[in-house]
């Protein structure tokens, strides 16, 4: 490095510090204050060892043993605590104002994260109904119910699908009081919520939740085929118990991908029959659907009626889509593939490279001209035991000027935090990773998300995580601050400097 170029890095670093705080980040959600001393810890490990090449994990890791990159520090961990049990599978995260909420199958978890480094539970709900899938709005939490339960409340039973009075769909509470969230509302949907994505309105007044559900029965009453749709409901935010649903629109006219049989998991094609997950990026008016058999890119101008831009399937490689994360340009998609469905062991030489991986798609042309063009695959390069369920699973942006770089769960593949800027050629620049369980057991991470400088890691069998990603690579991210974050209603944060 020369001199006139540590010059110019000089410069760089106090510019952000000194103005990165007061820039806005997410285009929606209020701005959060930075906590004293967060970036300290940057200089833990010096320039010359964060820059060198990463030496990939060798050999296969002890039972529960942590390895990571030279980069990647692992900063705590809180069990699963009470009222819930070894068997409640940690799921989905979402953020607002220094609390990470946490769903899982039997209820969720509201994190007090203000200090990354010693998180505190603030409050436990225990209302049982997977997936639970968790977003926040405002004062307001939703909840994915996708098993039948004998009512909508939180002390219900499971109830089987096939019969007429079992209940799924989303539920609602008040956290005005992270303390003492309130139940509020709930609202039925066909098939259940296997997930959801909240859609804020034009005018701030309500928000749209997008509701993805699939595999129909006909023995299910309130589940029948095709399906191929998605429910939309309406939440008055001044009013979430006039909560209703909108609308059961239906995504797939003509039936979508009809799947391809083979042996489980190495040789199968899903048929579409609806939406595993949807991501919108509101300020630009698009949404990107992982349903399945296909891969989707929506016009959300109108939020009550998604319209069709372009739709993409990969019948050699995907077998099932499953989410999706714009860059923050909104000129790339990476759609995940949850190959065997999330329990099965992927990640080894027997699948290879381009299955149960991520895939690359730049967005190309203008209006409804725009195209998902594929540009390449993305999978971790550390084999797994044969009894690790391993895939590609939920990550999130993190907000790097000028690149696109994100972090991502494996379930016991561990967190991967790679770099796509150059979309036919990522590389992975970090990564944290636990040794098969005990006993064979299934586990991992569930979703990996970067929220106001640090990692957190929701992992279905160890709890909650939080990890520090010390990487000049990532520096300016460190200033970003955010007060709410739904990882699949995406913000955009504007560069730091001109160009």
């Amino acid at each position: 490095m020369t001199a006139r170029d540590s010059a110019r890095r000089r410069r760089t670093v106090a510019a952000v510090g000194a103005f990165a705080l007061a820039l806005s980040t997410l285009t929606w959600g209020p701005q959060a204050v930075a906590e004293p001393g967060a970036d300290a810890d940057l200089a833990g490990l010096s320039e010359a060892q964060l820059v060198a090449p990463e030496q990939p994990g060798t050999g296969i890791p002890g039972v529960d043993e942590i390895r990571n990159s030279r980069n990647v520090k692992h900063l705590a961990n809180l069990p699963k605590p009470a009222p819930f049990t070894e068997t409640s599978t940690w799921s989905d995260l979402a953020f607002q104002d220094g609390y990470a909420f946490d769903g899982n199958y039997d209820g969720f978890v509201v994190y007090d994260i203000r200090n990354p480094h010693k998180p505190k539970i603030a409050s436990t709900v225990l209302c049982p109904g997977s997936q639970n899938d968790i977003s926040v709005r405002g004062n307001l939490l939703f909840l994915s119910t996708d098993s039948s339960r004998s009512d909508n409340s939180c002390s219900s039973t499971p109830l089987p699908a096939t019969n007429k009075d079992a209940w799924e769909g989303i539920k609602i509470f008040d956290i005005s009081d992270k303390r003492n969230p309130r139940y509020v509302a709930a609202v039925e949907t066909k098939c259940g919520s296997h997930t959801h994505t909240l859609v804020p309105d034009k005018r701030g007044k309500d928000v749209y939740v997008y509701v993805s559900s699939y595999a129909p029965n006909a023995t299910f009453p309130d589940c029948q085929p095709p399906h191929d749709l998605i429910s939309i409901v309406k939440v008055p935010l001044k009013n979430p118990a006039g909560a209703a649903l909108l609308s059961e629109t239906v995504m797939f006219p003509d039936g979508g991908n009809p799947g391809k049989p083979g042996t489980v998991p190495a040789g199968y094609v899903t048929a579409t029959s609806g939406c595993h997950d949807i991501t919108v990026y509101p300020s630009k008016d698009l949404a990107a659907g992982a349903c399945m058999g296909d891969g989707v890119l929506w016009d959300i101008s109108d939020r009550e009626k998604p319209r069709e831009i372009n739709r993409v399937q990969d019948d050699k490689n995907f077998a099932f889509w499953h989410s999706a994360t714009f860059n923050n340009a909104g000129n790339k998609v990476v759609f995940t593939d949850e190959l065997g469905g999330g329990g099965a062991a992927t990640c080894n030489e027997t699948i290879g490279k381009t299955r149960g991986a991520d895939g690359i798609y730049d967005i190309t042309g203008r209006g409804d001209n725009r195209k998902l063009e594929f540009r390449s695959y993305y999978k971790i390069s550390r084999t797994q035991t044969d009894t690790e369920n391993c895939v590609a699973h939920n990550g999130s942006l993190i907000p790097v000027q000028g690149r696109d770089i994100m972090v991502q769960a494996w379930y016991q593949g561990g967190i991967s935090i790679w770099d796509f800027t150059d979309s036919r050629n990522p590389k992975e620049i970090g990564w944290f990773e636990r040794g098969p369980l005990p006993n064979g057991k299934g586990g991992g991470a569930w979703s990996s998300y970067y929220y106001n400088g640090y990692i957190y890691s929701s992992d279905m069998a160890k709890g909650f995580d939080v990890l520090d990603i010390r990487d000049p690579r990532v520096l300016t991210a460190k200033f970003i601050r955010v007060g709410e974050l739904n990882v699949q209603t995406q913000g955009s944060y504007r560069e730091l400097f001109p160009r």
